[in-house]
């Protein structure tokens, strides 16, 4: 077990939060120093489009759990640089932490419609990533306005979701089917089918920009044509928050690679969106809620334990919720062909599916069906021998 005394860690969301926790589970007893650039202590992220946009006043949805790491919290507050060498991470505000170690859990931010092209971007453009941006959007939408979400991932069908049953007038737009690079062409067309049904308009182009036509946004779309909207929010993907590290050579190629214990060095580790790791499908980011999880609890354990620690064997966990469906799935995404039946019928609006896959896995999906977790998981692993049938 190794001799630390002072423990950094850079972000207070879910992975700092967790690889923090983790450090005190492994037996670290030093000072423990968090800084988060949010002034709120930890949430619920994934809460804040789905149960959030339609919360009471209390928005009670985001809360998690009171912390017990008998952390030292510096909220508001913003990492400027890290030096490696001489193991001190500077914030904005000119403090200078000395380490031992350093938890690597800044996260990522919203890409936006107009960040490639400032002269296109006029218009009001709202995001939707942390809880101030979930309570602009709430207000917003009290008014009822008419909404262009740009992006047709989860986060943008959940936004859009929510806007509708909010009682606005909504239009997505996007360049693919929605869902289809996530879910795959099965599972996007159960969705897609019940979008419609609420009322969810599509425009099937690519927004390349943003106007401002006296006092409405006016999005335009890759064909030339545009959508005149009250409200514009965009859901176009997230950029990790990686440039306050451009000087500390850590990075590889831009991107912060850690190994199969989160380090980057035995003092560094990272974790949560920010991070690549190795997986069954390559070395990638998996900006997903249960993964800075996993990714924090390994990244804690690592820096007391070293190589003692377990190592991350990573199987994707991913929900949503939108236009009265509940998916959880429980292994890699997306999904090509028709699914093996378990339980249920998806013609009746419940059912246990699971995909195949070449390497032996699967993935199990519950749509509207109730399955603990646990159970979940176990059937995304090894393909079953029994009780299926193919949709």
């Amino acid at each position: 077990m190794r001799r630390l005394e002072r423990v950094v860690v850079v972000g207070n969301g879910i992975a700092g939060l967790t690889a923090s926790d983790s450090l005190r589970a492994a037996g670290f007893e030093g000072d423990l120093t968090i800084v988060g650039d949010e002034s709120h202590p930890p949430y619920s992220r994934p809460a804040l489009s789905k149960a959030a946009l339609l919360d009471g006043g209390d928005l009670a949805s985001h809360h998690l759990p009171a912390a017990t790491h008998e952390a030292t919290e510096l909220l508001g507050a913003s990492a400027a640089r890290l030096d490696a060498d001489r193991k001190v991470v500077f914030l904005d505000d000119g403090t200078d932490l000395p380490y031992d170690a350093v938890v690597i859990a800044s996260g990522s931010r919203a890409r936006r419609l107009g960040s490639g092209d400032p002269a296109r971007q006029e218009a009001e453009e709202l995001t939707l990533r942390s809880l101030d941006d979930a309570l602009t959007l709430r207000r917003r939408l009290a008014a009822k306005p008419s909404v262009v979400v740009v992006g047709g991932g989860a986060l943008g069908m959940e936004i859009a979701s929510g806007c509708l049953a909010a009682g606005c007038e909504v239009t997505l737009a996007a360049r693919d089917r929605p869902l289809l690079g996530q879910l795959g062409p099965y599972l996007s067309e159960v969705f897609l089918l019940a979008a419609g049904r609420s009322g969810l308009k599509f425009a099937p182009s690519r927004a390349v920009g943003l106007r401002d036509a006296g006092g409405h946004a006016l999005v335009e779309l890759a064909d030339g044509s545009f959508l005149e909207a009250e409200l514009v929010v965009s859901a176009i993907g997230d950029e990790p928050n990686v440039e306050w590290l451009s000087t500390s050579g850590l990075l590889t190629g831009g991107t912060l690679e850690v190994d199969t214990r989160g380090r980057l060095r035995p003092d560094v580790v990272a974790a949560g969106d920010v991070a690549a790791f190795s997986t069954r499908r390559g070395i990638r980011r998996v900006p997903l809620w249960t993964s800075a999880i996993e990714q924090g609890k390994i990244a804690g354990a690592s820096l007391v334990k070293g190589d003692d620690a377990p190592e991350l064997d990573f199987q994707p966990y991913f929900w949503t919720e939108q236009f009265g469906l509940n998916l959880k799935a429980s292994g890699f995404l997306p999904l090509e062909g028709g699914p093996e039946l378990l339980e249920g019928d998806p013609g009746d609006g419940s059912a246990l599916m699971r995909w195949s896959h070449d390497d032996g896995s699967g993935t199990a999906v519950a749509l509207n069906y109730r399955i603990p977790v646990p159970r979940l998981r176990r059937l995304g692993g090894a393909a079953p021998s029994v009780g299926v049938r193919v949709c």
